[in-house]
């Protein structure tokens, strides 16, 4: 597993980290603290350092899991959560009491005494825009509450709009080989101001595994059954903003282009990779075995100039103008 760094004042981080939305049981799926803690060690033996979590994952299970497991490691191991979703602030009660509280929350559930790394987790563009929220997070780092503060942004406005403040170490974005406007319209900025790119969603919720059909169902509690078109949340959190009809077929054309030895997943990880403003990519994983075939793309040779020029070819001709939601 290869390194990078998190930022030009950040932390070393494992190039494929794990999410752990899934673990904490929203997916319609409840993990037992076995299961939760097979794939967590499972991903360490494979050299991942980097969990990211929430505290409405499972209503704080995954932070919950993520804590027993640091209990038992001699690893060091970083962890990015995040704020902001939950239902006593979401959409409009943000407050400085509030964040606190969530802070302390996640310390308690994480079994730590300061946060790696606590990121806003998608709120409101007013309230990014307003800007007390990063303020706060200043005050709470000056306290020793957490060590660093990011956010997790929805679209590349939002992302432009908390590169403007001092202190930020990480953008947490939707990439993929389905959604590639950060790459002209947000690295650059994001590199020059030395913030981190964390990848969240780097398959488009299992698209890119190559693996689902037109007939493929998902549990009732799965929010690929019941956000598929965004009825809940953002539509870019669930398969990358496509119509899952069209992105089956998007996903089959593309198989196209996976080079002989890898396959679809490999490939679509080892994209991201390649792009040297991204520090970290977070798939989620649902088994031991995938967060092992994950962690074994940081040792895949980079693809071919020819193949991202294909990649970028494909986007722009049968991919960008089935997209939808903020973007």
């Amino acid at each position: 597993m290869k390194t990078r760094q998190l930022g030009n004042n950040g932390f070393n981080v494992s190039e494929i980290g794990l999410g752990t939305w899934q673990i904490g049981g929203n997916w319609g799926q409840d993990f037992s603290t076995q299961k939760a803690m097979d794939i967590l060690t499972t991903a360490v033996e494979n050299g991942v350092t980097f969990f990211d979590t929430a505290d409405v994952y499972g209503d704080g299970k995954s932070e919950a899991f993520i804590g027993e497991f640091l209990k038992n490691t001699d690893t060091k191991i970083k962890v990015a959560t995040k704020f902001g979703r939950g239902a006593t602030v979401f959409p409009n009660n943000y407050t400085k009491d509030e964040l606190k509280k969530g802070i302390e929350a996640s310390l308690n559930r994480l079994g730590v005494t300061s946060l790696d790394l606590m990121q806003l987790h998608c709120i409101p563009t007013a309230e990014l825009k307003k800007g007390d929220i990063f303020d706060w997070l200043r005050d709470f780092k000056s306290e020793g509450l957490i060590k660093n503060f990011g956010a997790s942004v929805e679209s590349v406005e939002e992302g432009l709009l908390c590169l403007e403040q001092d202190g930020l170490l990480a953008l947490q974005i939707i990439f993929n080989i389905f959604r590639q406007k950060p790459i002209t319209e947000l690295f650059s900025q994001a590199e020059a101001k030395g913030v981190g790119i964390i990848v969240r969603l780097p398959l488009a919720s299992g698209l890119l595994t190559g693996k689902f059909t037109k007939e493929t169902k998902f549990h009732e509690e799965d929010h690929r059954n019941f956000n598929k078109d965004g009825a809940f949340f953002n539509v870019g959190e669930t398969f990358a903003g496509l119509p899952f009809e069209k992105g089956i077929e998007i996903t089959e054309a593309l198989k196209a282009y996976v080079p002989e030895g890898l396959t679809l997943t490999q490939m679509a990880l080892r994209w991201i990779l390649d792009h040297k403003a991204v520090s970290t990519i977070i798939p989620g994983a649902s088994s031991p075995k995938q967060a092992e075939n994950n962690a074994f793309v940081s040792s895949i040779a980079p693809l071919s100039k020819e193949l991202h020029q294909e990649l970028t070819e494909f986007y722009n001709t049968a991919i960008h103008e089935y997209i939808r939601g903020v973007y």
